[in-house]
Parts: structure tokens; sequence; C-alpha cells
């Protein structure tokens, strides 16, 4: 893809990760096979040992596959990507593949809820202990970093109350204690962050999100900087299987071309409705990097070419008042995930961050009240309509606090 290193990221967004295929179609055809045949049993032999270049078997090769890998690899200045049947696939194996029993994690304490209950119920069995802190402040990493600390993984902006982590001192604190830094950049995306350029070791995705944009997906996908992480990586895959398939990874090829159009209306959208919700008398606070209002906003200036579609607010009534606005939002979808084409509302409390217990959403700062806007692309005044309608529905009583 040596061609596609001078152009600009929108054109990088619609080229990248397509090469000269049989016949000469535009984009990659989907191979949706399991198995590949070999020209003699000696080529068999030289693809297995790796002195030629091939494709044997799905779970560890597909060209459909490679060429989505390829393209997010080059939109996030990477070297290689590994293409995971889901998020936390991707998130797994990057852990199985780093850590050994009796090393350390530091993690962002408002992160992906699974993400938590991975590290607390599944790795720790393993002898591999965690501690969650707010990444946003740099002092707090540091505090908790021991000798035994081999990764510090943050999400910026965090999942769900959009902290932000400033990376390049995160990258320098785990450079200089001899950890790896790791990104998930789920809700910027590389069309508005580039953790690489910060000092990160390896980068994550779920793809569910903005990088295929139209909630019909389920994928991850792991981002390395040179060929003996990306080997060891792909060891792991192979062995622990959550592979994507190609026509997944077709769907997401397709999603990428889109992507920085769409992230441009998503943050035009979401910029709008923020200043709506922070001047709205049953709004207690906003979240989101494009207010002045967000603690750290500067550092968002730094480090966001753009300020993204997700939006954090607290409304005055607490639980019963998330409750009423999402039962009463129409254009609004009431349901989990992020990053589509449609507007998405949600309650993390009962939702994506409830196996977290009570005792660590309060510690992460996720409240009774909180409600996570996922803001799509459709006209900016429907969606700002449809919530004002359901922020009406909020008895007056609930309009305090």
């Amino acid at each position: 893809m040596s061609h596609n290193k001078n152009l600009q990221f929108d054109s990088k967004c619609v080229h990248s990760g397509i090469n000269d295929y049989e016949f000469g179609p535009v984009v990659p055809p989907i191979y949706q096979t399991s198995t590949f045949k070999f020209e003699s049993a000696e080529h068999g032999v030289a693809l297995f040992k790796g002195e030629a270049e091939g494709y044997i078997y799905t779970r560890m090769k597909n060209p459909t596959i490679e060429a989505m890998e390829n393209a997010i690899a080059e939109l996030e200045g990477g070297y290689k990507a590994l293409g995971c049947a889901s998020g936390m696939a991707a998130i797994s194996t990057m852990f199985v593949t780093l850590l050994q029993s009796g090393d350390h994690v530091v993690c962002s304490k408002s992160v992906y809820g699974p993400t938590m209950t991975l590290l607390h119920t599944v790795l720790s069995k393993f002898k591999i202990e965690s501690t969650f802190v707010d990444t946003d402040i740099a002092e707090e990493i540091e505090r908790a970093v021991k000798p035994n600390t081999k990764i510090i993984y943050v999400e910026s902006p965090a999942n769900p109350v959009i902290a932000i982590t400033d990376l390049e001192a995160a990258a320098k604190l785990a450079h200089k204690n001899k950890a790896l830094f790791i990104v998930d950049n789920t809700f910027m995306s590389p069309a508005l962050q580039n953790p690489f350029m910060f000092g990160a070791d390896i980068v994550l995705h779920s793809m569910t999100k903005f990088l295929n944009g139209h909630a019909d997906v389920v994928a991850g996908i792991i981002v390395v900087k040179d060929e003996e992480m990306y080997s060891k990586m792909r060891k792991t895959l192979n062995q622990l299987g959550g592979v994507i398939d190609p026509f997944n990874s077709f769907l997401v090829h397709r999603g990428l071309k889109t992507l920085s159009i769409r992230m441009q209306r998503h943050c035009e959208n979401a910029q709008l409705i923020a200043e709506y919700l922070e001047n709205h008398p049953t709004v207690k606070w906003v979240r989101y990097p494009g207010l002045k209002s967000h603690p750290n906003y500067q550092i968002g200036l730094k480090q966001h070419s753009g300020h993204g579609g997700m939006i954090s607010f607290e409304l005055k009534g607490g639980f019963n008042a998330g409750e009423t606005v999402m039962n009463n939002a129409k254009l609004c979808k009431l349901a989990v995930s992020l990053g589509g084409v449609e507007t998405l509302i949600q309650h993390p409390a009962s939702m994506t961050h409830l196996t977290m217990g009570e005792e660590a959403r309060k510690s992460a700062g996720i409240t009774e009240g909180l409600v996570r806007l996922s803001v799509g692309i459709e006209n900016v005044k429907d969606i700002i309509d449809d919530l004002e309608n359901a922020l009406k529905k909020i008895p007056e009583k609930e309009m305090v606090g």
C-alpha cells in the first residue's frame, strides 16, 4: 500500500488495503472459504515453514481479512493489524499475549465494563493483578505503578464518562517504568486521534463502533508497531481462535470508506447537542471534549483533530429522570453500543456497566443519573427535538438536584 503513503486521510479511507485482484475488482472480493488449496506438496511445506507467502486456513490468514487489517493499520499509522471476532476478543488476545502470572496492569478506572470484568474475574485467576485509577490524572498512574507493572492500559476518551487521558504523559510514564502503553481508541477512531503519535505501543478498537459505523458487525482489531509484536499476537490469536470472518471483514472495510465523512458529521452534531444539553434546566452537567467545561479540554485540543460523537450527561433527577428520558426518546434508540449512523441513548448504571457492581461504578464516576449518548448522523434539529420532547416528560419535582 505504499502508493497511498502521500494521500490525505479522507483518500486513504477510500483506498487503503486494496491490492490488485484477479479480474480487476475495485473492492476486495469476499474469500468465503475455510481452507486454501496448495499448488503442490512442496508449496504446502513452504507455506507451513513460512518460506512462501500465501494462505493455508482462514483462522490463520485470509485475503479479505488481510485487506481490512492492512487498511486499518495504515489509517492508524501502525505496522500491521489483527482482525478479531469482537472488541473483547482483541482485548483478551492482547492481554493473554503480553501477561503472565505475577504481572500487574494499571488500567483506566472508567473503562468498558467487560474489560474491567475480564481483568477482575478471569485474568485474576491466573495471578495477574490490576489497579484501576483515574488515568486522566497522571499522578494517579504514577502512584499505581509497581515493579511488576507490565501494561498501562487506557481508554481515551473513556467509557462512559468521557474522561481524557494525556496520552503523551502516560506513554512516557509507562516507558520510564519499562511497561507497554496500550490505548483503546474506539471512541475517537483514527480519523480524530492517532495514539501512536503520542507514544502508544499498541492500539485497539472495537470495530463494531465507528470503524464499521453501521451497527451490523461485531468485531475488534489490534494494531501493532513492528513485526516482532505482530508475530507474537498472531500466534496467540491463532491458538485462541477469536478471529474475524471474511464477510464481517468485508463489511468493516466497506464502512471505512465513509469513516472520515461520517466522523465529520458526528462531531458537528455532537458539538451542537452538547451545547444544547449544557443549557438545559434538567441537566446537572455535560461531558463532551468540545466543551470548554470539560476538565481536560486543553489536552483534548492537543491530541484530537475533532471532538467525537460521544456525550455523557447527568440528569438532576437521577435514575428516575434517566428512565423517563429513555422511555420517551423516539428517534434516539434505547440501545447499547455506539458509533453507528443512528443516535443511541443508554443508561450505563443499569446496562453496559451493571456487571462492574455499584461500588466500582461509583468509584468510576458512573452515577445513577448518567446518560450516554452516541450521536448519529441524522439532521441535528431532529435529534435535539427528540431530546427536548423526552426531557419535557421529566416531572418538575425531578428537575432539581
